[in-house]
């Protein structure tokens, strides 16, 4: 479907008369720009939160709420086909129909009133329209009934405008039309022939879905494997899922030009090795670019279109500007809404403090501590099979000088609760041990069901517990977090191969 993407209209003060002043302003009302703002109210400062499109922003509308609520009905009946007695009873593909509904019921219609509300309810204003700096601690806002309105921030501004997906500069993209995960997310037609370029999260899952919708898709990836930025074997395992529910997997691939004559009809891609493909739609999953080319960037010394650098507080480094903040996918540190999240507590205990004359505590350990590090970020792609992982690769590992030990097993063989889950389980795990600190740098998942084990692998990294303590956080059976046993078992035995 067509949404509309400009500002609503409601009653949300966009007069000057309001109030011109704010202890904080907020450039950005999706999930980062509203915790943020929550966590400024908290403190007791004053805040604007300014929106030029829908409050709740990407993740709401055309991110993780839409396209995880398309994969869990395709993820469900694979799942129940997987277990003797339940496959009997699936008859029929999803009903694309009840897909879209269920769909269109979580993104509320693309209506942002709900949102909007509870950004008035915690006592912040909201301002419909385009903000853009004006100089030191200065916005200024064309709003949606064409006023401009300059606010002064007096500790901070917060920059949460998010990111953009990147079309690639190749003849005939413009002709092509396109999409990009907006319309992947918001489609409510089904193509024939879909071509997904880009084997990163967006790329896979989106491949997921629509194949489980009905399209026949074929996915194209540049590398020579799939989540190119996890261990190698979860891409493998996804690889494999993939194929197996009839996506044409290509690897080592590129798009060289695009053909839709009238921009209509059919599409040709062709590819760098000379063959071609005829479709109705392509999707590009090849990257994002940041919200910043039109924020006034140039009035702050900054340049317009860039990332911005940041310090673990997310205040942005490089310029005097320091009431200046970016949180979020435009920093760069980890393009993921619940990172984004995380910064902008981070970001709100600094702001207060700095506000209050108090010196924010960095003590590692803090409850409080003031940074938004990357060594545990946890991500999830809601594949068939599922796909998860936190902090380093054992890769990434080496290459940062760490000693590891790399521990695998295989789920299905060694993990009685797993094939209670899914007959003929299928699955791997890995956890990768700093043999110096004993205890683990990252860990990584691949196998239907695993996405919820994920936050005690997190918890793991981040708290950098001791390997000797795991061993006692005994899992229940017969779940599929005994695999926790099986890899400290692992774990065990490789340590007393090794020892002389």
């Amino acid at each position: 479907m067509d949404t509309p993407v400009g500002p609503r209209e409601q009653s949300e003060s966009t007069d000057s008369a309001a109030q011109d002043s704010y202890d904080v302003i907020v450039l950005g009302a999706g999930p980062v720009g509203q915790n943020v703002a929550a966590r400024a109210r908290a403190a007791g400062l004053t805040v604007a939160v300014i929106e030029r499109e829908l409050v709740g922003g990407e993740c709401s509308y055309w991110g993780c709420i839409p396209s995880k609520s398309l994969l869990r009905p395709v993820i469900a009946v694979a799942d129940a086909r997987r277990v003797d007695g339940a496959r009997e009873a699936v008859s029929s593909p999803v009903s694309v129909q009840g897909v879209f509904g269920r769909r269109d019921r979580y993104v509320t219609l693309w209506d942002d009133t709900g949102q909007a509300n509870g950004i008035k309810e915690i006592g912040a204003e909201l301002i419909r329209g385009h903000a853009r700096l004006h100089g030191t601690r200065r916005v200024a806002v064309a709003t949606s009934d064409d006023e401009l309105v300059v606010l002064t921030a007096r500790h901070a501004v917060a920059v949460c405008t998010g990111s953009t997906a990147t079309l690639p500069d190749i003849p005939g993209v413009s002709q092509a039309r396109p999409w990009t995960n907006r319309k992947a997310t918001d489609s409510s037609e089904v193509p024939a022939g879909l071509a997904v370029v880009g084997a990163g999260g967006v790329g896979v899952e989106m491949a997921t879905a629509w194949q489980g919708l009905g399209s026949r898709v074929t996915l194209l990836a540049r590398g020579h494997g799939l989540l190119p930025r996890m261990e190698p074997f979860v891409g493998e395992l996804v690889a494999q899922g993939l194929t197996d529910a009839g996506v044409d997997v290509r690897t080592g691939v590129s798009v060289t030009e695009l053909r839709r004559p009238g921009g209509a009809g059919p599409v040709t891609v062709t590819l760098d090795n000379g063959t071609e493909l005829h479709v109705d739609e392509v999707l590009f999953a090849t990257g994002r670019t940041p919200n910043t080319a039109d924020i006034g960037l140039e009035t702050v010394d900054l340049t317009p279109g860039s990332w911005l650098d940041v310090d673990d507080s997310c205040r942005v480094t490089g310029t005097h500007n320091d009431w200046l903040y970016a949180l979020g996918d435009v920093n760069h540190r980890a393009l993921l809404t619940h990172q984004g999240k995380y910064q902008a507590r981070i970001a709100g205990a600094a702001i207060a403090a700095a506000a209050a004359g108090r010196r924010l505590d960095r003590t590692p350990w803090s409850a409080h501590v003031a940074t938004a590090d990357s060594h545990a970020v946890p991500q999830v792609f809601f594949t068939d099979p599922e796909a998860a992982a936190v902090g380093l690769t054992a890769h990434e590992a080496e290459r940062a000088g760490y000693r590891v030990r790399v521990v695998d097993v295989n789920i299905g063989e060694s993990v009685p609760g797993a094939n209670f889950y899914a007959d003929g389980y299928t699955g791997r795990a890995r956890i990768v041990v700093d043999l110096d600190g004993g205890y683990l740098v990252g860990a990584a998942f691949v196998g239907p069901g695993i996405s919820e084990l994920l936050h005690s692998a997190t918890v793991a990294v981040a708290a950098r517990v001791p390997v000797d303590r795991l061993w006692h956080a005994v899992p229940c059976f017969p779940t599929i977090s005994e695999v926790w046993l099986r890899l400290m078992e692992a774990n065990r035995d490789l340590q007393e191969e090794r020892r002389p």
